[in-house]
């Protein structure tokens, strides 16, 4: 017999017997911050508590990807906005998360490319007011001229390039004037894309403007009152402590 092999020898044809993992698990509420409308997204698995694995250490860490329409009231149209949310910190049987990114699905790029079109991206890095460095990458594509008989409608390279100077622009003091919530709130309503087209019109006329992608490179030293506060609770340092009924305060040892 093999060295390390256990000597206890199965009876031919007797299965394994195999208990129910589902004991060794427990569940826990997913919380999204507070400027999403809806705040219970769904729930989440880890391993109970023990010897000195604690179950609330396995959440942290953990990178939750929701759908913009599951998060926020009458975005079914805006399903295609896929935000990355992390979790920082679990508070009892609720797990508060904060914003970690944002993609765009596959399908929804791939309807966006056309033929005889110029496709115009850009990628920057900014930070905002609160710390946070994010790299944002935005996406355009170029509009058929008014009253032109042209098949394409392409950009010349002067012209894609001041468009790209142009997002650039736009990008950085949108993010650079606030915080971190109001970037999440301006990426929930396309305000930046609306005012990249806008600028970009006496450049050359564009369409289906969007910020396909963010990235969260650096965050700021973790505060747990800022985490808190905008999940609109308070900590629990400090709170009553329930006592029994018949507890005895323990009377204090007289000084030496």
């Amino acid at each position: 017999m093999a060295v390390g092999k256990s000597k206890r020898v199965m009876k031919k044809g007797a299965k394994k017997k195999v208990g129910d993992f589902m004991l060794k698990k427990e569940w826990y509420d997913i919380k999204p911050p507070t400027y999403f409308d809806n705040r219970e997204v769904g729930k989440t698995l880890v391993n109970r508590t023990a010897g000195t694995r604690i179950a609330s250490e396995g959440l942290k860490g953990r990178v939750f990807e929701v759908s913009l329409a599951d998060l926020d009231k009458d975005s079914d149209d805006k399903a295609f906005r896929k935000m990355r949310l992390i979790s920082e910190d679990v508070q009892g049987r609720n797990v508060l998360l904060n914003f970690h990114g944002m993609t765009f699905t596959t399908d929804k790029l791939r309807s966006l490319v056309r033929k005889w079109h110029s496709l115009i991206e850009c990628i920057t890095e900014v930070k905002t007011q609160d710390g946070y460095t994010l790299r944002v990458f935005a996406i355009g594509f170029t509009k058929k001229l008014p009253n032109s008989f042209k098949k394409a409608s392409y950009a010349q390279s002067a012209q894609v390039r001041q468009i790209r100077a142009k997002m650039v622009e736009i990008i950085s003091r949108e993010v650079t004037n606030g915080d971190l919530k109001s970037f999440v709130k301006k990426l929930k309503t396309d305000t930046i894309g609306q005012e990249i087209e806008k600028s970009c019109e006496t450049i050359y006329p564009l369409q289906n403007v969007f910020v396909r992608k963010v990235k969260v490179l650096k965050k700021p030293k973790f505060d747990i009152a800022r985490l808190l506060e905008i999940h609109n609770e308070t900590s629990s340092a400090g709170a009553a402590v329930d006592r029994p009924a018949d507890f005895v305060e323990p009377t204090p040892l007289a000084s030496v």
